[in-house]
C-alpha cells in the first residue's frame, strides 16, 4: 500500500498547564483533500503548526511519503514539501508579485536572472493550475483572491506537495471561493494533498474527501465525507446537536423577557409596519488621508425589533460604516440621527456620545479594537463603561464591583473559564468574543452595531451568540451585522444591505436574499 502524505503518531503538546493536543494520531492520504475541524482550543492549529514547524511536539512522531522527519521550522517544512497559506497572507504590499515570491529564496546575487527564471517557472504553473496572478503588479493593488492565489503559487512553486490551508475562503466573494474550490480540485487532481482547515462545514462536506474532528485536544471523530454530514461534523464537534440551519427561531421568555434578555424600554418597540428608526444616516461619506472615498453617500436606518445585515468582500466600507455610526471617525458629509438628536460632520457623535444615547459597537477587530490582552477579564468587561456610577465615581473604582458585575456576564454569555482575573490574552477567539459581545449587549442599547460576530469562532459559540443577536433584536433593540459570512447573514437578518466600493449596491429584504444575488452584488453588479 502506499503510505500516507503524512502520518503524525501520538502527538503530545502542552502549554503550561493547557494539554493542546493529547496523543493525536492523523493520517492524510496521497492526492487528497482532509479537512480538520473542531472548536476554538480544540487543538486543530496547534497540531498544524507542529507540521508546518510552528511548535515541535513534547512527544511523538511526524511522518511525510513514509519517511520519519523532525520538522524544527518552516524552511524544514518546505523541504520536506509542506507548506502552509496563513489566513493573514504573508505578503509585502509594496513589493510586486514576482518579488515575494522570490522573497526568502534569492539563490545569489543575481536577482534578475533570478527573476528570469522563476516568472518562466510561475507562468507555467500557472498554466498548469489555473491559478492566475499578475507576476508585476504591487500586491497592495491586487484583489484579495488574487493575493491568496499568490500565496498558493508561492508554495507550490518552492515544491510543496502537501499544503495546508488556513481558513481560505474567509475573504471571499462567492465566485471567489467557487474559483478556488475549482483550482484546489485541480490540484489534487495533479497529486497535491490538501489539508484544509475551516470552520465552515459546508465547505468540508463540498470539497474534501475525509474529515477529522478534534474536540478538547483530541480526535473524536475521523470518517470519510461521503459517511458523515454537516449535522454529525456540528455534534462531534460541540458534543451535542447545535442548530445548523437558517433564521432558527429564539424561543422568548416569561413575563419580561425575549430570549433571556429583558424587554427594552425604547420608543416604538410596540411592534408596527414602519416604526421610527432608532438611527438614521443620510449621504455618509468619509474619505482616507489619500483622498479616496471609503464611504460614498452611504445612507440606511435601523429600527426597533429587526437586524439589519451588512454584506461585502472586505475592504469595502464596511469597517468605515462602523466606525463612522459609533463615533469613532467623523465622515466629511452627511448626518446621523440617534434618538431625536441629529449630528453633523463638524459636531459628530463621540463614542461616549453614542454611549450615552444606547448605541453599543462590537468592532472587527477584537483583539486591537475591543479587549487590552494584558488586561483582566474584569478590566476588559467594563473598558468604555468604567465611569458608570456603579463602577466607580472620579478617580477610585469599584474593583469589587466590576469583578461582579463580569461574573454576570460569564455566567449569562457561557464564558469560559469564569474566571474575570484571567487575562484577556488567555481566553480562546469565541470566549473572547463573548466576552466584549456580553459588555455591550448588558449595557441593554437600543442600537448594537456588530461587526464580523463570529471571526474565527466554532460552531458552538457562533450558535450562542447569533442566539443572543436575535434575543436583543426581539427585545426591540435594532441590531447591524457586518459580516463577509453570507451563510451568517442570510441566517440573521431582516433585511440585507450590500455594500461595493464604499456604495450600497442594493438592499435586499430576506425572502428575496440567495447566495447568488448576494454574489452579485458584492461583485459590483448593479440591483
Amino acid at each position: 500500500m502506499t503510505a500516507p502524505a503524512v502520518r503524525m503518531r501520538d502527538i503530545h503538546k502542552r502549554f503550561g498547564a493547557v494539554h493542546a493536543n493529547k496523543g493525536v494520531n492523523l493520517d492524510v492520504a496521497a492526492g487528497t483533500v482532509h479537512g480538520i475541524v473542531g472548536e476554538n482550543g480544540a487543538g486543530k492549529s496547534t497540531l498544524m503548526s507542529i507540521l508546518y514547524g510552528f511548535y515541535q511536539a513534547d512527544e511523538g512522531s511526524i511522518e511525510v511519503d513514509g519517511r520519519v522527519v523532525r520538522i524544527r521550522d518552516s524552511r524544514e517544512a518546505m523541504a520536506v514539501g509542506i507548506g502552509m497559506v496563513h489566513q493573514h497572507f504573508m505578503l509585502v504590499d509594496t513589493m510586486t508579485a514576482l518579488d515575494n515570491v522570490l522573497l526568502g529564496a534569492e539563490p545569489d546575487w543575481r536577482l534578475g536572472a533570478a527573476r528570469t527564471a522563476l516568472r518562466e517557472r510561475l507562468n507555467a504553473l500557472m498554466e498548469q493550475t489555473g491559478l492566475r496572478v499578475r507576476l508585476d503588479a504591487a500586491v497592495e493593488d491586487l484583489p484579495v483572491g488574487e493575493r491568496q492565489r499568490l500565496e498558493i503559487l508561492k508554495a507550490l512553486v518552492r515544491g510543496a506537495r502537501v499544503l495546508i490551508l488556513d481558513e481560505p475562503t474567509a475573504v471571499l466573494t462567492p465566485d471567489e471561493t467557487t474559483a478556488l474550490f475549482a483550482a484546489l480540485r485541480g490540484l489534487r487532481e495533479r497529486g497535491t494533498t490538501l489539508l484544509l482547515i475551516t470552520h465552515k462545514l459546508k465547505e468540508i462536506m463540498s470539497l474534501c474527501d475525509r474529515v477529522t474532528v478534534m474536540r478538547g485536544g483530541e480526535v473524536v471523530m475521523e470518517r470519510d465525507i461521503a459517511q458523515t454530514s454537516v449535522d454529525d461534523l456540528a455534534q462531534a464537534m460541540v458534543g451535542r446537536r447545535v442548530a445548523t440551519g437558517r433564521r432558527v427561531p429564539v424561543a422568548a421568555g416569561s413575563g419580561n423577557e425575549v430570549g433571556g434578555v429583558a424587554r427594552l424600554d425604547l420608543p416604538d418597540s410596540v411592534p408596527s409596519r414602519h416604526p421610527a428608526p432608532l438611527m438614521q444616516a443620510e449621504g455618509l461619506r468619509w474619505c482616507d488621508e489619500l483622498g479616496v472615498a471609503r464611504l460614498d453617500g452611504v445612507s440606511l436606518s435601523l429600527r426597533p425589533g429587526e437586524i439589519v445585515g451588512v454584506a461585502g468582500v472586505s475592504g469595502n466600507g464596511q469597517t468605515e460604516l462602523l466606525d463612522v455610526l459609533s463615533g469613532l471617525k467623523a465622515p466629511q458629509a452627511g448626518t446621523l440621527n440617534v434618538d431625536g438628536q441629529r449630528f453633523l460632520p463638524d459636531d459628530w457623535i463621540t463614542p461616549s456620545r453614542a454611549r450615552e444615547l444606547r448605541v453599543a459597537h462590537v468592532p472587527e477587530d477584537r483583539l486591537h479594537r475591543a479587549l487590552v490582552l494584558p488586561f483582566a477579564a474584569w478590566e476588559s468587561a467594563a473598558l468604555g463603561y468604567q465611569h458608570w456610577t456603579r463602577y466607580g465615581r472620579w478617580a477610585w473604582m469599584k474593583r469589587g464591583a466590576m469583578q461582579q458585575a463580569t461574573v454576570q456576564m460569564m455566567e449569562t454569555y457561557d464564558v469560559r473559564p469564569r474566571n474575570p482575573e484571567l487575562r484577556s490574552s488567555k481566553f480562546s477567539g469565541g470566549n473572547q468574543q463573548k466576552l466584549v459581545l456580553a459588555r455591550e449587549a448588558m449595557a441593554e442599547p437600543g442600537v448594537l452595531l456588530v461587526g464580523q460576530p463570529t471571526r474565527g469562532v466554532d460552531i458552538g459559540a457562533i450558535e450562542f451568540i447569533h442566539a443572543r443577536l436575535r434575543a436583543h433584536r426581539d427585545a426591540g433593540g435594532a441590531v447591524l451585522v457586518v459580516s463577509s459570512e453570507l451563510d451568517e447573514i442570510l441566517a440573521l437578518s431582516d433585511r440585507v444591505l450590500v455594500m461595493n466600493a464604499g456604495r450600497v449596491a442594493g438592499e435586499l429584504p430576506i425572502e428575496d436574499c440567495h447566495e447568488a444575488a448576494l454574489g452579485r452584488l458584492m461583485g459590483g453588479a448593479v440591483h
